[in-house]
């Protein structure tokens, strides 16, 4: 594996809601990179937006990342409640280094690179407005640049002196060569009336004070880019690389959204995603390896962790769009599952299971019966689901104490009611006959397919799977038998013959 120590990524979330798709994508690359080359990669807290903090995102920010396996070297976490911060920049929470912004932004006055900014709200959104009016971007017009007396009001932010001349250019590692032109490049608010950095300096500033070699973001953000350069500038320090990593949008090209099934990630969990399958579509999500892009191979969709981080390179990720696919999605999930083992599928199914039918027992345990029924259960399903919540609709006809079901659906293709009862009839008789330890899969499958060479395959074990669960679809009738044992199955053949002679113009 190639080595770099000195590289260093950060993800910076700002704990304004629960974390998405996009920026949970963003973090997942850095650390990707991170790992490819040996580096540190960094979880910087961005709140310095207070107006927009959210109760207990920033609990959910780390639950996220701890549940996908994206560690973190550096930065701030959660320890018994308390916000700690690990590494030798602590601490890692922008609202945590407040003077350390204000020392710098001091530094710029001296230079007359930043300069204070008087100008009232109410001036600003009516030069605004009249900007739009005519067509034009909104952007400060510099009134208070040159001002030679400082007025001895409290109530000013400080702005950047942008150049009024000449280019920012930079090379993206992504799309290349990048360039502004300075006049369309905003006086930027640095430091709020309140005191308080925005985004743009405390972001360039933290990154430079930690060493940041690589700043791996969102394609939203290009547009930030020579803001902080200037101010990369502006500080005579040297900037770090920037990678702006392309859009996600939904199947229909539009941006992406909760219809899309671009939920946060923490609802994925709570639904039954995988973190190895999010963590494999995700990448998906604007990369792929060169060499496995050749004319005329199909391109490997699958890849353990241990591969991703061989492979990762910036070099692969496209500049075009994204597209989120959620049904590839459940796809890659439902391959995850079925590459788990029996005992490690269940035990991820319990929790579904207990809350939907056994709420008031303590958790089922290996050592109950009851776990070793639901073990059956969940092998006959590990074929069929895609996502672990499934397995409380899946299966709950082995839980039902009645099932109910339109008795029509009893019928297959041409069968008339007298078809029905008796085939039923048939298979009551002989399996009644079946002692307890003889009702397994195969005693049943021969018992009922000699009965099935006369009746017909179709017209014996469509109504005898309907009577064991009531549905169109489901796992073999055989398995279904055995798992629910011969107690039960008895049972449900009875009622259906019941519901059967019960519902005659329906069968007729």
């Amino acid at each position: 594996m190639l080595q770099n120590p000195s590289v260093r990524v950060r993800y910076a979330p700002s704990p304004t809601g629960e974390p998405h798709i996009g920026n949970i994508r963003t973090a997942l690359f850095n650390w990707l990179f991170a790992r490819h080359w040996r580096g540190r990669f960094i979880l910087r807290i961005e709140d310095t937006d207070r107006a927009r903090i959210a109760f207990g995102s920033l609990e959910k920010i780390i639950e996220s990342l701890n549940w996908l396996g994206l560690d973190w070297d550096e930065g701030a976490t959660k320890v018994k409640n308390k916000l700690k911060s690990l590494g030798p920049h602590r601490p890692y929470v922008q609202s945590e280094r407040l003077e350390i912004y204000r020392r710098y932004v001091e530094e710029l006055l001296e230079k007359e690179k930043a300069y204070r900014c008087f100008c009232l709200p109410e001036r600003l959104e009516k030069m605004r407005k009249e900007q739009l009016a005519q067509g034009r971007a909104p952007m400060y017009d510099g009134r208070c640049r040159e001002l030679i007396k400082i007025k001895k009001s409290k109530n000013f932010v400080i702005r950047l002196k942008v150049p009024q001349k000449g280019k920012v250019e930079f090379k993206d590692l992504i799309r290349g060569k990048v360039e502004f032109e300075s006049k369309n490049i905003d006086d930027q608010v640095l430091l709020k009336s309140d005191g308080w950095p925005t985004y743009h300096l405390a972001s360039v500033i933290d990154d430079h004070l930690m060493k940041i070699t690589h700043v791996i973001r969102g394609e939203e953000w290009l547009s930030s880019a020579p803001k902080h350069l200037l101010l990369y500038q502006a500080f005579g320090w040297q900037p770090p690389q920037f990678a702006h990593l392309p859009i996600i949008l939904g199947l229909d090209r539009s941006k992406l959204s909760k219809r899309h099934g671009a939920i946060s990630i923490l609802e994925y969990k709570e639904q039954g995603y995988l973190p190895e399958a999010l963590i494999n579509f995700m990448v998906l999500l604007g990369w792929s390896p060169k060499i496995d892009r050749i004319k005329g191979k199909k391109e490997k969709e699958i890849f353990s962790r241990e591969e991703l981080i061989k492979k990762f390179s910036l070099d692969d990720v496209q500049k075009s769009p994204a597209v989120f696919n959620a049904e590839k999605l459940n796809w890659m999930n439902g391959y995850y599952i079925r590459q788990l083992n029996l005992e490690e599928l269940t035990k991820k199914c319990l929790p579904y299971l207990q809350d939907k039918y056994f709420p008031d027992k303590i958790l089922i345990r290996s050592s109950v019966p009851i776990y070793k029924y639901v073990k059956k259960i969940v092998a006959l399903e590990q074929e069929r689901i895609k996502k672990l919540s499934e397995i409380v609709e899946l299966t709950n006809f082995f839980f039902a104490e009645k099932l109910n079901y339109d008795s029509s659906l009893l019928k297959w293709k041409k069968m008339t009611k007298e078809e029905i009862v008796g085939n039923l009839n048939l298979a009551l008789k002989k399996l009644i006959g079946l002692k307890e330890k003889e009702f397994k899969r195969r005693k049943i499958k021969e018992i009922l397919m000699k009965i099935a060479e006369k009746t017909g395959t179709g017209e014996l074990l469509w109504p005898f799977r309907v009577a064991l669960t009531g549905r169109e679809t489901s796992p073999g009738p055989f398995e279904i038998a055995e798992a629910l044992g011969k107690e039960r199955v008895i049972k449900r053949i009875k009622e259906a013959i019941k519901l059967a002679e019960s519902d005659l113009d329906k069968l007729m």
